[in-house]
């Protein structure tokens, strides 16, 4: 493909950068690699969620995840992602990154594009596939005096899924021809159905037949006060309510189970094989492994590190995917987006201290109304879902060396 004038002199000028080296500590995996490049730190998570279910679907496959250098490393990446900074755009570094890795196919997620570093990949017969594509721009500022190479750089993607139809519009005014350009929407966060012991969760249900029951997640040491006030004061109106109280850390579960028995509260520990018999109003567990069981047995689930500042917040369509109404503190910085598509559609709602929580349990007691916020949960769900199955259809078609027509 011979490059746009505008691209060329981009090219010509990275050829005068400076290398700087990659990392290569981790070695690269045996089997197919599909490198995902993330130019938007604050959306890096989602777009590994996505890679995680492209590993999911296809056995085998390593997913390697790049970011900009001076992004620095992405906070609560999946289990299983790989992840580096991203190289110069020095060839020499290009080279190194390409040579090293391999990777079967490239997805990208703008707005920022890297000229030298799509043509290199595009060079070495690498598939690449540009999502949610919206405003795009070129990433070194330094370099921006130079002619515009977006629209050279744009028809090295063999695919560009487009954010809306005024975007792909505009695209297509571009004259990207030999380009397949079609619109699937914004790429939305997604839950993972977290999983289960079956013989436990079967128990539970049994056992917790027409109990009411909430869950506090992720709950950090300062927000034990007020979730106790919470409990005691609905169990004024629900005598046989039952929380299950998840630690955040797993070292703070034995300090919150003798605070709770100091209270007086009658306790149970589930990592001691205590059941939530009838006498049992708090049953404390310290596993994260295991919130894909309290997420199912649990109608509500308080999502905590959310009452107090620092702690940013945990990821709410976990709960979501599996049912469960969602309710969440101020704090929740690092999922602000997630949350406001939540609340919006009615199945997530802020409480703010022991009054709003209490008041929140209590209209959530009935069943037609945690069932009015599960099912809200299971719709924005399914609007994530659909855009990111139609993208890992394509990877998978592309790895497959087939054409596709999204």
């Amino acid at each position: 493909m011979v490059a746009s004038i505008s691209l060329a002199a981009y090219l010509a000028f990275a050829r005068r950068a400076s290398a700087r080296g990659i990392d290569r500590s981790v070695p690269r995996p045996v089997g197919e690699l599909v490198w995902m490049h993330c130019a938007d730190l604050s959306r890096a998570r989602t777009f590994a969620r996505l890679g995680q279910r492209l590993m999911a679907q296809r056995e085998g496959l390593t997913v390697l995840l790049t970011t900009s250098r001076a992004s620095g490393t992405p906070p609560d990446l999946p289990d299983h992602i790989l992840w580096q900074e991203a190289p110069s755009e020095s060839p020499d570094d290009i080279e190194a990154f390409l040579e090293f890795w391999k990777p079967d196919a490239c997805l990208w997620l703008g707005p920022w594009l890297r000229p030298s570093l799509i043509h290199a990949s595009t060079r070495k017969n690498v598939p690449l596939i540009l999502v949610d594509a919206s405003d795009l721009g070129v990433e070194n500022k330094r370099w921006r005096w130079l002619p515009e190479p977006i629209r050279g750089t744009l028809q090295l993607f063999s695919y560009i899924l487009a954010h809306d139809t005024a975007t792909a519009t505009q695209l297509k005014r571009l004259a990207l021809e030999d380009t397949h350009i079609s619109v699937t929407g914004p790429l939305l966060d997604e839950g993972t159905a977290l999983s289960c012991n079956e013989t436990d969760r079967e128990d539970l249900t049994a056992l917790l037949a027409g109990r009411p029951t909430w869950l506090a997640a992720h709950v950090q040491p300062a927000e034990l006060a007020t979730i106790l006030k919470a409990q005691r004061a609905t169990l004024r109106m629900s005598h046989r309510l039952l929380l299950i109280l998840s630690a955040a850390n797993p070292k703070d579960a034995d300090k919150m189970l003798e605070i709770v028995r100091q209270e007086g509260w009658r306790t149970g520990f589930w990592d001691d094989g205590d059941m939530p018999s009838e006498d049992i109003q708090i049953l404390i567990t310290s596993d994260p492994r295991e919130l894909g069981l309290w997420y199912r047995v649990a109608p509500v689930t308080l999502m905590c590190s959310s009452f107090k500042g620092g702690f940013g917040g945990r990821n709410p369509l976990d709960p979501a995917a599996l049912g469960s109404a969602i309710l969440y503190g101020p704090g929740i910085g690092n999922h602000l987006g997630t949350y406001s598509r939540l609340a919006k559609a009615g199945a997530a709602r802020i409480v703010k201290d022991t009054d709003s929580l209490c008041a929140a349990l209590t209209l959530l007691l009935a069943p037609d109304q945690v069932a009015s916020m599960a099912h809200a949960g299971w719709t924005v769900m399914s609007e994530g879902a659909e855009v990111s199955n139609r993208i890992s259809e394509l990877v998978h078609l592309v790895l497959d060396n087939e054409e596709a027509h999204p």
